[in-house]
């Protein structure tokens, strides 16, 4: 073989090797949230990459192969050639013949290393890195073709890497996790918020995520910051709360002070006349949900909305309620202070968590 022909074939691996690399770190690096939508408009190319991702060990591994026989095949075809050229100069200007192939070695090493690492390796890693998304869309397909062609080899390479990890106590993954824990979401919104690429003056991001900390104890408004109604008052009993506090819900108790449901205004006002001064009836009272202190916010929201209740009643390990958790709390959890027309200047709620402002608003205990 002809130095020009190795130098040609050193291009063609360099190449390889590149194309391997760059494409073994677009599939790692893309994101399924910028590729799904294309493969849903029907893109081939981008069902191809999805397919890719979700087949990341046997990527990984005709990447891995197709690098190894590339940087071999350099190696081989390659350094000879390079050290033809350097050492024919060097006996020509009369170094000897043996030291002459020791430098031209030397040289040819050198030369072909810095090709590799730097335009078979670090260049296209960079690329990859850097438009992932686009880069798995292009590379994506070849790499896939490649490897249905050596897909005996590589599948049972990957079998038998497979074995030797789970050996080791680690449970392979043959599709790539594309997921944030909460901690990491909460610092890319932090930077995003101070460099000024996200603005979240309204706290509503941050509340989302903050959202998911949250139990039913930390969010429930205590038993002893309650104000309640009695299940034996009237109507007018319950308007007369309703203009003392600006409150449109109460938490009903009997004459022993245990909870046993709450009302609206609107269950009420749709009283007739007629009942008007008579002690509410039994049926009238709304059921409360039943939660643990411990129930995160998330799962008390899915309680709160499967029984239909807008209140709920937070038990302790012991089975006594240590408050009551309203609906309007949970939301503020998730989108911030909520105020209305009614509420009083400097009153955290209106008519909704009905916390005990004065003494003299506590209901008839």
């Amino acid at each position: 073989m002809s130095d020009w022909v190795g130098i040609f074939w050193l291009v063609v691996l360099l190449l390889g090797n590149a194309f391997f690399v760059a494409s073994e770190f677009a599939i790692v690096s893309a994101r399924r949230s910028q590729i799904e939508p294309l493969a849903d408009e029907g893109s081939k190319r981008a069902k191809t990459a999805l397919f890719a991702m979700e087949h990341v060990s046997l990527m990984l591994a005709c990447s891995q192969l197709g690098i190894t026989v590339c940087s071999l095949l350099i190696l081989q075809v390659a350094e000879p050639a390079i050290h033809h050229l350097f050492v024919v100069p060097l006996e020509a200007v009369g170094v000897p013949v043996a030291l002459a192939g020791g430098i031209a070695f030397a040289l040819a090493l050198v030369l072909v290393t810095f090709l590799h690492v730097t335009f078979g390796e670090m260049v296209p890693k960079n690329i990859s890195v850097s438009v992932a998304d686009k880069a798995a869309l292009v590379l994506a397909p070849p790499l896939v073709m490649i490897a249905r062609v050596v897909n005996p080899v590589i599948s049972s390479l990957n079998w038998l890497a497979n074995h030797i990890l789970r050996a080791l106590k680690v449970e392979p993954k043959s599709e790539l996790s594309s997921t944030y824990t909460l901690e990491e979401v909460q610092s890319i919104v932090e930077e995003s918020t101070r460099s000024g690429l996200v603005d979240d003056e309204s706290g509503l991001i941050s509340g989302a995520l903050e959202f998911s900390g949250q139990t039913a104890e930390t969010t429930m408004v205590p038993f002893d910051e309650l104000v309640t109604v009695r299940t034996d008052a009237t109507p007018e009993d319950f308007e007369r709360a309703v203009g003392r506090t600006g409150f449109s819900r109460f938490v009903m108790v009997d004459e022993h002070g245990n909870l046993t449901g709450y009302m609206h205004l609107k269950d009420v006002m749709s009283l007739p006349q007629a009942a008007y001064r008579r002690p509410i009836t039994e049926n009238r009272v709304r059921t409360l949900a039943n939660l643990s202190v411990d129930d995160e916010i998330e799962d008390a929201l899915a309680v709160m909305q499967g029984t239909g209740s807008h209140l709920a009643r937070v038990l302790g390990p012991d089975g006594s309620t240590r408050g009551v958790l309203f609906l309007e709390d949970v939301i503020e959890q998730l989108v911030g202070e909520i105020r209305d027309a009614t509420q009083n200047q400097g009153a955290r709620r209106s008519g909704s968590t009905a916390r005990t402002e004065s003494t003299e608003v506590r209901a008839r205990r």
